[in-house]
């Protein structure tokens, strides 16, 4: 063939392909949407009737905080590490070094879940990223036994979860159902948020032994709900069974000529449609889940969230807050109050970034900061549990 003809077919080809990506990529362009509620963030550096002290400091990028029925306290630092600390004392204590478990940018050991019934069966859970034998990354769920003053594994059961060293999601627990629900993250890749048949970009629901269970809202599947963005935290309202979820949202995108930040929580709906890339924030379409709250003005992103004395508290990375969601409860959980506890204004915070939040047998919250991170100045003696005691 004539070399002008084959520069000319390659010249076609070339062009054909690049406007058929641009086209993909208009197409790819969320559909925005506002929620009803106009609610501004209230900005509490400090916050009347709430004493906070440090708890336990020194540590390395804790990613999650559970208790045991005991009240020893679990610290899964994203390193590869889980420390123990023994109840009544605030001295960590190694207790495992998680076999395989690699740190690559955000993937490491990340979420970590105690059985409802730890006291009979011992059974702690956690979510880790690792390496294959070809040398890809992928992360798993692995059942850990616990023997006081340190744990072995006991089984994997949930393997060959999709991952990144970014976007990868990583927040586990268990539900008021029993069932263990693992959150995952799109990868950058936004589209395998929409394809039910993968894992990533998800809210998954396995049983206690890593099976399907048989009412889950698609035969076969793990998939409880999709079109989630970076699934970060999970929680349940006590008095109703209300299941919430944080997600990270396309924070500081342009979009339509304006910068906007679109961090959410979510009131998760079975088999729903949560919409990531479709649409972005709450367009009100019927086929998609708008959330309870996505943030505009200022980036969040939210983390680990727990519900305490009715409100749900969750922590913020970027934002460098504890927020406060107050609900209208009986009107379908709408916003009514958004507080940013210890922060002076957008991502200006007294300790710096908040990962996890949870409920201490002592009827306090702890919070852990992430600053050692490397996305956050240092405070000396970084990171930390914060106690918050309630006067």
């Amino acid at each position: 063939m004539n070399p002008k003809h084959v520069f000319l077919i390659l010249l076609y080809l070339g062009l054909t392909l690049s406007l058929q990506a641009q086209d993909a990529v208009q197409k790819a362009q969320p559909i925005l949407g506002e929620l009803p509620q106009k609610t501004e963030d209230v900005f509490l550096p400090e916050v009347p009737g709430v004493k906070v002290e440090v708890w336990v400091d020194s540590l390395t990028i804790p990613w999650s905080l559970r208790f045991l029925p005991n009240g020893d306290a679990l610290v899964a630092q994203r390193p590869g590490t889980i420390l123990r600390i023994p109840s009544g004392e605030n001295n960590p204590t190694p207790y495992m070094e998680v076999p395989g478990s690699v740190h690559e940018v955000d993937a490491g050991l990340m979420g970590l879940a105690v059985h409802p019934n730890f006291e009979t069966n011992h059974w702690i859970y956690i979510m880790h990223a690792y390496r294959n034998d070809e040398n890809q990354l992928l992360s798993r769920i692995v059942r850990l036994n616990d023997l006081g003053t340190r744990a072995v594994v006991d089984k994997v059961i949930l393997d060959n979860i999709p991952a990144y060293a970014i976007h990868l999601g990583g927040r586990i627990a268990f539900g008021p159902d029993g069932m263990l629900y693992i959150g995952t993250g799109d990868m950058s890749q936004p589209f395998v948020a929409q394809d039910v048949n993968h894992l990533a970009s998800k809210i998954l629901r396995i049983t206690e032994e890593g099976e399907i269970p048989s009412d889950n809202p698609f035969p076969g599947s793990p998939v409880y709900s999709y079109g989630h963005r970076v699934v970060q935290g999970f929680a349940w309202d006590p008095d109703t069974g209300a299941f919430f979820n944080s997600e990270h949202g396309p924070s500081g995108a342009e979009v339509e000529g304006s910068v906007r930040y679109r961090d959410e929580v979510n009131k998760v709906k079975k088999g729903g449609n949560h919409g990531w890339p479709i649409v972005v924030g709450a367009p009100g379409m019927a086929t998609y889940v708008d959330p309870k709250v996505s943030w505009n003005k200022a980036a969040v992103p939210p983390a680990g969230m727990t519900f305490y004395k009715g409100d749900l508290f969750v922590a913020s990375l970027g934002g460098q807050a504890l927020i406060r969601l107050v609900f209208d409860k009986e009107n379908d959980y709408e916003v009514k109050k958004v507080e940013r506890w210890f922060s002076y204004a957008p991502s200006k915070g007294v300790y710096g970034r908040m990962r996890d939040v949870t409920v201490g047998p002592d009827g306090n919250l702890y919070v852990t900061t992430s600053n050692t991170d490397g996305r956050a100045a240092l405070r000396i003696h970084d990171d930390k549990i914060l106690k918050l005691t309630f006067e």
